[in-house]
């Protein structure tokens, strides 16, 4: 049986990620259209002490997030128990005012949410984790060190096809399956692995900002009917300008060393190929869900766990057999290595898979949905983008909720911004599609690429790493910005 490196447990591990914050949102909310959150309830509960303390309440729980590196606690703990005693709040105000049923509603609407989010993720984990079982990432790391590849060259590869996969596949994914590559070429350089998960982070939320089905934010736009399907493309440009300006920066920081050879041959599992074509069956299912039968793309996610399970049991029962031939194949061949390693060989389990999810990171989630959406229908996400679009300049309020979009989540700002349709041209919501889909790049917990990243390479991408970096990542934001109000000058008039 193969010794596991310590990636190999950092990935398996993968432990809790750091800040789940409300960016884990942005990857079920790439395909879902949560409306309790665009909508406050009947109370404005914004001016009374019952809103104070739940804003009060949450900034706290966010507090103790942001120190986990001090206090070593998960974070699931604080936000769960914020999100209790919100709700509870929220609860209390609306029997007093003789609204029960009201508030019981929104609570179960925004629980539902959460179910879907769960559902979704958890399939999504469990392909992860079957596909890094079956040795793919194994492989595919060999592959890349055996062609020879420097750092520098990897750092350019991982981050160009995390943008380009972004704008199909949603940014958790993209950004999950980058990081395992790095993780499995450089064991053991945590500078490199961390650098190039930043790079990974800002490539994926790019990618994304200029395609109709890459981020939330495209996604609620273009069925809005603000903006056409081709005119996110207008965005391409200054996506890869936000994107290029970093990485340009980041490279030079790269020590141009090549990997370490591998001192073992890497054979992938048997059905580890047809377990990636099942993934990206499943992918294309909960998009056409959504997009075609205006399903949640859950229903899509927990099919293709369907798929996964029947092709578990197909593998179990044909396992005797595929030895028997393998083993006379083998034996034919002289090959002692792998005649060795076919003793090693166990049944694959789905459920040993889903048993492998980040179970803590899922609560983690639970409580994060549940703040931001007690906070919304409290009224403070219909607040924020009402004084920020009375009292300012459309420009400046758009590029100022991207910044926001870092610490607080894009999705229930743009479902705000959408409620309140403010006057604004197409190259104001093309402005505001791009910087809340790559604002947040600017901190780890700004979108849900980061934060996965942070869970699956815990102790080496860190929200202190990031931010060191978060000048560089500003400056491309910055870039985007002017690229766009200058290559599309023409359609702030229209």
């Amino acid at each position: 049986m193969r010794i596991p490196t310590p990636t190999h447990r950092l990935w398996h591990n993968a432990q809790r990620p750091k800040f789940v914050v409300a960016a884990i949102l942005a990857t079920l909310f790439t395909l879902f259209s949560p409306l309790v959150y665009a909508n406050a309830g009947p109370l404005n509960l914004t001016t009374s002490i019952s809103g104070f303390i739940a804003v009060s309440l949450f900034i706290f729980a966010y507090g103790l997030v942001m120190a986990e590196e001090q206090l070593h606690m998960r974070k699931s703990k604080p936000v769960l128990v914020a999100a209790g005693i919100i709700w509870a709040v929220i609860g209390w105000v609306y029997v007093q005012a003789g609204l029960p049923d009201v508030a019981e509603s929104a609570f179960r609407e925004t629980l539902l949410e959460y179910c879907e989010l769960l559902l979704f993720l958890l399939v999504a984990m469990t392909y992860i984790n079957a596909m890094e079982e079956r040795r793919v990432f194994d492989k595919l790391r060999s592959w890349m060190v055996q062609k020879g590849f420097s750092y520098r060259t990897l750092f350019w590869i991982t981050g160009i096809l995390a943008f380009w996969i972004s704008t199909i596949a949603n940014n958790l994914t993209t950004a999950m399956l980058m990081c395992a590559v790095v993780s499995k070429v450089a064991e053991g350089d945590k500078k490199f692995i961390s650098l190039c998960c930043i790079n990974i982070v800002v490539a994926s939320n790019a990618g994304g900002a200029f395609s109709p089905f890459g981020d939330i934010t495209t996604l609620m736009v273009w069925q809005a009917g603000l903006v056409p399907f081709e005119g996110f493309f207008t965005l391409l440009g200054p996506s890869l300008v936000n994107y290029f300006v970093p990485a340009i920066i980041m490279s030079f920081f790269i020590h141009n060393r090549k990997p370490s050879p591998l001192d073992e041959r890497v054979w992938m599992k048997r059905g580890a190929r047809r377990i990636v074509v099942l993934f990206l069956i499943t992918v294309t299912i909960s998009v056409l869900c959504h997009t075609v039968l205006h399903l949640p793309p859950a229903l899509g996610m927990m099919t293709g766990l369907g798929f996964l399970q029947f092709f578990g049991y197909y593998l179990r029962r044909s396992l005797p057999r595929s030895l028997d031939r393998k083993r006379t194949r083998y034996s034919q061949r002289g090959d002692v290595q792998k005649l060795q390693s076919l003793g090693s060989v166990v049944p694959f389990d789905v459920f040993s898979r889903v048993a492998r999810s980040e179970w803590d990171t899922l609560l983690f989630f639970y409580g994060v949905v549940m703040c931001v959406g007690g906070l919304g229908f409290m009224g403070y996400l219909s607040l924020l983008s009402e004084t920020l679009y009375t009292g300012w300049n459309p420009t400046w309020a758009n590029v100022v909720l991207g910044v926001i979009s870092a610490v607080v989540d894009n999705i229930p700002v743009m479902f705000a911004v959408i409620s309140m349709a403010p006057d604004m041209s197409t190259g104001n919501w093309l402005l505001i599609t791009l910087t809340a889909g790559v604002g947040g790049s600017l901190l780890s917990v700004g979108s849900a690429a980061g934060v996965a990243l942070m869970g699956q390479a815990r102790g080496v991408y860190t929200f202190a790493g990031h931010l060191r970096w978060a000048p560089v990542i500003a400056l491309g934001y910055i870039a985007s910005v002017l690229t766009h109000l200058w290559l599309n000058a023409a359609s702030f008039s229209s």
